[in-house]
C-alpha cells in the first residue's frame, strides 16, 4: 500500500502546520503518520501539502495510491476498513460525510480532489481526528491509550529499577531507558518511557504519560494527566495534558496546563502558563483562519507555541495564548494572546526579530542535537517569514 496522506482543514491548524503536513503532527506517542504506517505496515509515507512544503515533504506515486486524510488518527477498525478499499472507492465517516481515505491510480494533487466518481464505503465506527488544535491536548489521553496498546502488545517491559515505585498494571520502559528513584501511578492511564528515555530522581508521574525516544525528566518532576514529551525533549517543573512534539525544552520549574508545543521551542526557567480564567469563562483562542479569536467550548486551555519560539526566564502566558513560528517572548507582565511569528519583544515593546538573526539562533539550537538547518528548512521558514508579515503590525 502505497500511503500519501493530505492536508484537511490547514488554515485552521496554524501555527503548527506553518512548518509540517498536518500527518506529522504528535498526538499520543505516535505521529499521525506514524499510527497508520504501523497498522498498515508500511516503512515509507508521502505528503500531499502546500508547494512550499514539498521538498520536506514530498508526494510519491505508484500505480495505485491511497490517500489519507493527515488529520484523521488510525485505528485498528480504520485500518482494516483502508485495507478493503478498492480502486476507485472512497471511505467516508457515515455521520459527517468527512473523507477519511480514498484508492485511486491516478497521481493527484492537493487542489485536484474530484472525488464525484468515487464509490462511498461508510466507516460508523469510533475515531479520533485534530479538527481544532486544542484537540492535540483534549484528546492525548485516548490516543496514548491506543499507541500503548499498539507498541506493547505482546512485548515485555524492562524491568523497574528497585529505587522506584509503581502503582497500577500499565507501565511499559523500552530498552535503554534510565528510570531511578520515582513514583509512577498508572493507575488513571497507561505510561510509556520510550528508547533511551531518562526518568530523573524525585520525579512523580501520574498517567497518562508518553516519552519518546530520548525524552527526559528532569530531577522532582511533577507530571500528571495526560501528557506526551516528543523525542529529545526535556521537561520540569509541573505539566498536566500537554504535547511537546520534539527537540522542545521545559526544562525548569513553572507550570505548564493543557498546552501543545512544536518543535525547537524552549520555555526559560520559572516561565508560567495559566490555563483557566480568573472567571471561569469559555476560553477563546486566536485562529489564523478566522483572523480572529475563536470559542473552543473549553475552560481549560494553556499555550499554542509554534516552532523555533521562545520565552525568557520568568515569562507568565495568560491563558489560551498562541505563539506563532520564531517568536522570542521575555520581560515583565503578561504578553498579548496572539503572539505572531518572528515577534520579538513582551508587554511593554514588540518588534520584528529580524529573519538573518531568527536562523543564526535556529542553527545555534539545532547544532546542539546535533541537528543541520539546511536550505530547505531556512526555506521553510522564509516563507513563512513573508507570509506573516502582515501580523506584525507592531
Amino acid at each position: 500500500m502505497n500511503l500519501i496522506f493530505f492536508d484537511h482543514n490547514r488554515q485552521n491548524l496554524l501555527p503548527f502546520t506553518y512548518t509540517r503536513a498536518i500527518a506529522e503532527f504528535r498526538c499520543g506517542i505516535l505521529t499521525l503518520s506514524e499510527k497508520w504506517a504501523k497498522r498498515l505496515e508500511q516503512s515509507t509515507v508521502s505528503y500531499l501539502t502546500e508547494d512550499y512544503l514539498s521538498e520536506k515533504f514530498p508526494a510519491n506515486y505508484e500505480a495505485l495510491n491511497y490517500y489519507i486524510n493527515g488529520s484523521v488518527l488510525a485505528n485498528n477498525a480504520l485500518a482494516e476498513a483502508a485495507k478493503s478499499l478498492k480502486e476507485g472507492e472512497l471511505l467516508v465517516d457515515e455521520l459527517t460525510d468527512k473523507v477519511l481515505v480514498f484508492c485511486s491510480a491516478e497521481k493527484l494533487t492537493i487542489s485536484e480532489f474530484n472525488l464525484t466518481d468515487f464509490k462511498k464505503v461508510t466507516f460508523s465506527a469510533p475515531y479520533l481526528c485534530i479538527d481544532n488544535i486544542w484537540d492535540i491536548f483534549a484528546k492525548n489521553a485516548k490516543a496514548i491509550e491506543e499507541d500503548f496498546q499498539l507498541l506493547t502488545e505482546g512485548r515485555k517491559s524492562q524491568p523497574l529499577d528497585e529505587t522506584c515505585t509503581h502503582i497500577g498494571d500499565q507501565l511499559f520502559i523500552e530498552e535503554g531507558a534510565k528510570v531511578q528513584a520515582a513514583i509512577f501511578n498508572s493507575t488513571s492511564g497507561p505510561i510509556y518511557i520510550g528508547k533511551n528515555a531518562e526518568v530523573m530522581e524525585g520525579s512523580v508521574v501520574r498517567g497518562a504519560l508518553a516519552m519518546c525516544e530520548g525524552a527526559v525528566l528532569k530531577l522532582s518532576t511533577k507530571i500528571y494527566g495526560p501528557t506526551t514529551i516528543g523525542p529529545f525533549s526535556k521537561v520540569g517543573g509541573e505539566v498536566n495534558n500537554s504535547v511537546l512534539f520534539g527537540y522542545s525544552n521545559k526544562g525548569h520549574d513553572g507550570f505548564l496546563g493543557n498546552s501543545v508545543l512544536g518543535e525547537w521551542c524552549n520555555l526559560g526557567a520559572d516561565t508560567n502558563v495559566s490555563n483557566l480564567k480568573n472567571n471561569y469563562a469559555e476560553i477563546k483562542l486566536w485562529n489564523f483562519e478566522k483572523n480572529g479569536f475563536k470559542p473552543t467550548g473549553l475552560q481549560f486551555c494553556g499555550l499554542m507555541m509554534g516552532d523555533h519560539s521562545k520565552s525568557g526566564i520568568n515569562t507568565m502566558f495568560n491563558t489560551a495564548t498562541v505563539v506563532g513560528v520564531s517568536a522570542n517572548i521575555y520581560g515583565g507582565g503578561f504578553p498579548r494572546n496572539f503572539i505572531p511569528s518572528f515577534a520579538w519583544g513582551g508587554s511593554e515593546k514588540w518588534m520584528v526579530f529580524r529573519f538573518e538573526k531568527a536562523m543564526e539562533v535556529a542553527e545555534k539550537v539545532m547544532e546542539r542535537r546535533s541537528k543541520k538547518l539546511d536550505e530547505v528548512e531556512k526555506s521553510i521558514l522564509k516563507h513563512v517569514f513573508d507570509e506573516t508579515a502582515t501580523h506584525r503590525n507592531f
